[in-house]
């Protein structure tokens, strides 16, 4: 896989359809709605960011997104419901690694939308577009313990528990241990 075939996807983000969902690039007229989730604590408690402090700073992000999409190496769709046009959350791969062939894929979904089954239906959109049209052999996801949401999400997708890294990174003030889920190209081939 060469990286500058992952950039030319990317630079021109695709817009990807699920049932209830649409994934397509961020823009600024999704700030209100990224700020109403983004604000919360209770988000942001197991995410590697704190509480975005104003809708100004959510503005601001929102405008530095669109010079990464410019160049093709930011990974990640708005989550979009279909039937009202409302900004949800977020999904997409942190990273790509194109020597090795894998991605790591994230999501962050406003609490008010919990519980509907849509991060797990917009992560299977996203797995679905990182094989088939990426290429890539193999994608990993990351939780911190305790989230078991978003671990229940891995779980959905057919991944499997890789293990724990105990203490492993330092956010806001302490360690916390992350746990490893990934789910290889031809798993899912024979889950689907």
């Amino acid at each position: 896989m060469r990286r500058e075939a992952v950039l030319k996807i990317f630079s021109e983000i695709p817009t990807l359809s699920t049932e209830r969902l649409t994934l397509r690039a961020l823009c600024p007229v999704d700030a209100e709605d990224m700020f109403e989730y983004s604000r919360r604590g209770d988000l942001t408690e197991y995410l590697l960011w704190s509480p975005h402090e104003s809708l100004a700073y959510t503005r601001e992000y929102l405008k530095y997104v669109g010079t990464r999409y410019a160049v093709g190496d930011f990974y990640d769709w708005a989550v979009v419901l279909r039937e009202s046009g409302k900004m949800i959350g977020t999904c997409g791969f942190t990273r790509i690694d194109t020597v090795n062939e894998w991605g790591e894929i994230g999501y962050v979904l406003n609490p008010d939308y919990h519980g509907r089954g849509y991060a797990t239906e917009a992560a299977r959109a996203v797995l679905d577009f990182g094989f088939r049209r990426v290429g890539l052999h193999r994608v990993e996801a990351r939780f911190m313990e305790g989230n078991s949401h978003s671990e229940s999400v891995m779980k959905r997708l057919g991944m499997s528990f890789e293990g724990y890294e105990r203490e492993s990174i330092f956010v806001k003030g302490r360690y916390r241990t992350v746990g490893k889920y990934a789910i290889l190209a031809e798993e899912y081939k024979n889950e689907g």
